[in-house]
């Protein structure tokens, strides 16, 4: 923050009339600019000090929020602390510093520089890039963040370390995100009869505890989650598409338990990975809800697996979108390994390679005494579409005409060769494990983080294209050979499902509070919670149709995701509709409930 002051006045007081030493107009702004800044620096401490006091949490924008009750809160302030000490503090403290501010000028203003243009322009080249470098805040491909904080380990370290500036203008896009409460205990009843769970005599709590149910593997095994980079089903071989994109995890398909009605809340990376950790989905907007300092803090299953070792691997770096204040703030005792713990090295903007992931990830498990929980996020079908040289004499790149290529969802060659080459990767994961002991007690659970848009006519109903719900179908695959016989399960399933079902099918006893539900309990009623906040709708896919909601013009629809029929307008199809609209709400509703309130046990 304060070099962030300090390059305006090197660069603008490099100008001979906006000189600090040399010019007296020049003098007067500056000390008038340190002086403000002064008394706005002390204010914003003075009040992160008696906000942390009052609330635990450092400065952030919802403190705005009490603008709004501004009679109210201000009494509440004023009967509070201090104020009339507080004030004069600050104003003692800015005239002190503005003192030191004038004596430190006059001294400076006495001194005489003879170097040469040269000499001046290196020491300004230097002190501009010694401020860069502090305003970026380390040597890395991404700057410090509010979330790196949250990776030393504790709430109380990560509050100590903060800057009021920091955690107040990171979350001021963020201070109107709020929750109906009303609307919250209302719906409250739907979403227990949807979940199968009555709720607790407090309508606002969701949480339940969950025992290990019949079937369920007695083996402790271990858990590999793999959270497959825009894996959109409709490109995929598991779904029909000529173009056989993926014929080794189609293999595995046929020898797992295979969701293929899967559905991820919404679009993006940061809300895929948000939605599978803690169950929740990302409603946020209009910045994701990682990216939003006041939903660090979230309940996730993975911590119920008391007694297990836990791994997250990515090849690149969890500073992209705050991740790493999501991952370390709440998964106990987490291995976290990014892109400088490898020994393979970088090949674009996304770090090291999938496969290379794969194998270092394989490496680290090998080395395993204890279970271990492992999630592996991959990256690599993405632009640049990146292909390493050193896998191209194995991988054999195809070629396809244009019009095939957009008949079958791909805009390109590149595209459809790195869709490919996720699935040489899955490979190269599958046949290293297998020589490992671990291997066969390990759940390998893939899961796609999003689809793309794209034209899916060919594959499935004018829907899957029309209302983007291609966007969010993904393969969701349960792989144990030896452990779970295999299946392919029509049931409608969603990214919130896959803890609850990691969960019950590891016969670990969990606190579920969240939206999701375990698939593999034959209670499960199946559907899926759709999101898209480019377009501000709602919605929910359950049996055979996608209902969706306008959330500004309150505008629905109900189509059919089996067919091209238009859906009867009939009582029938009305009361399917007033039904899912219902569920749509609760399920939003609570979601942004949720988003502020699920938090780590004991919170």
């Amino acid at each position: 923050m304060i070099s962030i002051l300090l390059v305006p006045m090197l660069v603008l007081g490099s100008i001979p009339v906006l000189h600090p030493f040399t010019s007296k107009p020049g003098k007067k702004i500056w000390m008038t600019i340190l002086g403000i800044g002064s008394v706005f620096a002390l204010f914003f401490f003075a009040v992160d000090f008696a906000h942390y006091a009052y609330l635990e949490q450092r400065l952030n924008a919802s403190a705005l929020n009490y603008l709004e009750d501004a009679k109210i809160s201000m009494g509440m302030v004023w009967q509070s602390y201090p104020i009339v000490r507080l004030v004069l503090g600050i104003l003692l403290m800015a005239a002190l510093l503005i003192w030191i501010f004038n004596r430190v000028h006059r001294w400076v203003s006495k001194q005489t520089y003879t170097g040469t243009k040269r000499s001046r322009i290196f020491f300004f080249t230097g002190t501009f890039l010694v401020c860069g470098f502090f305003i970026f805040g380390r040597l890395a491909q991404f700057p410090l963040r509010w979330s790196d904080a949250f990776a030393l380990g504790s709430d109380y370290k990560a509050g100590l370390s903060l800057n009021p500036f920091e955690s107040f203008f990171s979350s001021l896009k963020f201070r109107h995100s709020s929750f109906d409460q009303k609307k919250v205990k209302e719906l409250a009843p739907v979403i227990g009869s949807n979940l199968h769970f009555t709720p607790a005599t407090d309508p606002l709590s969701f949480a339940r505890q969950v025992a290990p149910r019949p079937g369920a593997l007695t083996t402790r095994p271990n858990i590999v989650l793999v959270i497959c980079e825009s894996f959109s089903a409709y490109k995929s071989s598991m779904f029909g598409n000529p173009l056989n994109t993926t014929p080794f995890f189609d293999s595995l398909c046929h020898q797992g338990v295979f969701f293929d009605r899967c559905f991820t809340p919404t679009y993006g990376t940061a809300r895929g990975v948000w939605a599978t950790i803690t169950g929740t989905p990302d409603v946020e907007m209009p910045k994701t809800a990682s990216r939003n300092p006041g939903m660090v803090d979230q309940h996730t299953i993975i911590n119920n697996f008391k007694g297990y070792d836990k791994f997250y691997f990515l090849g690149g770096s969890t500073s992209w979108a705050n991740i790493r204040g999501v991952l370390t703030n709440n998964i106990d005792s987490l291995h976290l390994y990014e892109q400088d713990d490898y020994s393979a090295k970088k090949i674009d903007v996304w770090g090291i390679s999938d496969k290379n992931l794969f194998l270092e990830a394989n490496k680290v498990l090998a080395k395993e005494e204890k279970p271990f929980f492992a999630i592996i996020q991959t990256a690599d079908n993405h632009r640049p579409y990146t292909i390493p040289e050193e896998d191209q004499a194995e991988f054999q790149k195809k070629q396809y005409p244009y019009d095939s290529l957009t008949k079958y969802g791909f805009e390109s060659n590149d595209e459809m060769n790195a869709f490919r080459y996720t699935d040489f990767g899955y490979r190269k994961l599958i046949e290293a494990a297998r020589k490992e002991k671990y291997f066969n007690n390990t759940v390998f659970v893939f899961v796609g983080d999003h689809g793309i848009v794209g034209n899916a006519d060919a594959l499935f109903p004018h829907a899957w294209t029309a209302q983007r719900l291609n966007t969010m179908h993904v393969p969701l695959l349960f792989y144990a050979p030896g452990l779970l016989a295999p299946q392919r399960i029509h049931n409608i399933g969603s990214q919130v499902d896959v803890l609850p079902t990691i969960a019950g099918l590891s016969n670990i006893p969990y606190r579920n509070s969240t939206l999701g539900k375990d698939l593999l309990d034959s209670a499960t009623t199946g559907f899926a919670f759709v999101f898209d906040p480019d377009n501000n709708m709602t919605g929910v896919v359950k049996d055979g149709y996608l209902y969706r909601k306008q959330l500004m013009t309150k505008k629905e629809e109900l189509v059919s995701i089996i067919n091209n029929d238009p859906v009867p307008n009939d009582a029938a199809h009305a009361a399917i509709m007033h039904d899912m609209g219902v569920l749509t709400d609760a399920l939003y509703e609570t979601a942004k409930y949720m988003l502020l309130n699920n938090k780590k046990a004991g919170k």
